[in-house]
């Protein structure tokens, strides 16, 4: 079976990046109404601005363009995952320790399928440790891993 559009374009901007020092959030390759769109969200310590954004755009695109893994028309967006970015990894989330967050859970702990908080702790024992306020008083909730569904950065108003 031939790799999906995702990877390859994966392989062709991880170099790219590389060299730029950002890293790699996420890769969609989406239909939205009658047209195709390529997103290639990036990041790096203190954000991104436009600039490396349309950096990245205009190298990205030769390369896809050398390599063709899309056969289709489509539109290549090249951007910062915003204020909410999503935490896909074990990697993401160690590097947001201290940070507001909202976790999305497969199932209920403490009768809750979501929470949102500070992130205190995330080690080796796979354990997600969140502080977070209920009801005026600061609690914490232990998050088995595997339990979350989505992770995300998430704007706090304190």
């Amino acid at each position: 079976m031939s790799k999906s559009v995702k990877e390859q374009t994966k392989e062709i901007v991880m170099p790219l990046l590389t060299e730029m020092n950002l890293e790699l959030v996420d890769i969609e390759y989406v239909k939205e109404g009658k047209d195709w769109f390529l997103r290639v969200f990036i990041d790096k310590p203190g954000g991104v601005d436009i600039e490396e954004c349309g950096q990245l755009s205009e190298r990205l695109s030769e390369k896809l363009d050398e390599h063709d893994p899309i056969k289709a028309a489509y539109y290549l967006e090249v951007s910062s995952p915003g204020a909410e970015r999503p935490l896909k990894t074990r990697e993401d989330l160690q590097n947001q320790i201290g940070r507001h967050v909202h976790v999305s859970l497969y199932q209920h702990i403490n009768n809750e399928k979501s929470y949102e908080g500070k992130l205190i702790a995330f080690d080796e024992s796979d354990i997600v440790v969140i502080e977070f306020n209920d009801k005026g008083r600061m609690r914490q909730v232990e998050i088995p891993y595997d339990k979350i569904a989505k992770a995300r950065l998430a704007v706090s108003f304190n």
